[in-house]
């Protein structure tokens, strides 16, 4: 044999090898799930809960925001039921100074008592997240909505 078939045989084992092991690696998971966004608006992710996500009280929320999202470092945040009853309402409060274009991070705690368990639709609910508009200007609203479900 000689020294470039020896060469050529090293160079495909070598190519199969590495095909091989590029292709079969297992495909592991994100530690931490994609946050929720709204869409392409850019304005809004929320890193906790995440969608479809089994809650219970208290919730924690967690995330962050452009600074037009806050007025005076809040703004509101309403858990309903598959009905759209309220069952929680509070404050998302940022975490750090509010009054930029820049991303803030936001912290927000819901108690509720979980809505009642009769049938299969009820376990489903909603997080709603609402950009504070003081001006009452439909231009400026806007929302988020997560589907979550109750434990």
């Amino acid at each position: 044999m000689r020294w470039y078939h020896l060469l050529i045989a090293i160079a495909l084992v070598a190519l199969v090898v590495f095909i091989y092991s590029g292709f079969n690696q297992p495909q592991i998971p994100p530690l931490t799930p994609e946050p929720i966004t709204d869409g392409g608006n850019d304005s809004i992710m929320v890193f906790s809960p995440a969608k479809d996500e089994i809650i219970t009280s208290p919730l924690i929320i967690t995330g962050k925001a452009r600074g037009q999202w806050f007025f005076e470092g809040s703004f509101p945040v309403v858990l309903v039921n598959w009905d759209g009853l309220i069952i929680a309402k509070g404050l998302a409060e940022a975490r750090n100074d509010w009054m930029t274009n820049e991303y803030v991070l936001f912290k927000a705690e819901l108690s509720f008592v979980n809505p009642a368990m009769e049938q299969d639709f009820t376990h489903r609910g909603a997080l709603i997240l609402k950009k504070d508009n003081p001006s009452g200007l439909p231009a400026n609203d806007a929302a988020l909505e997560i589907p979550v479900k109750f434990k």
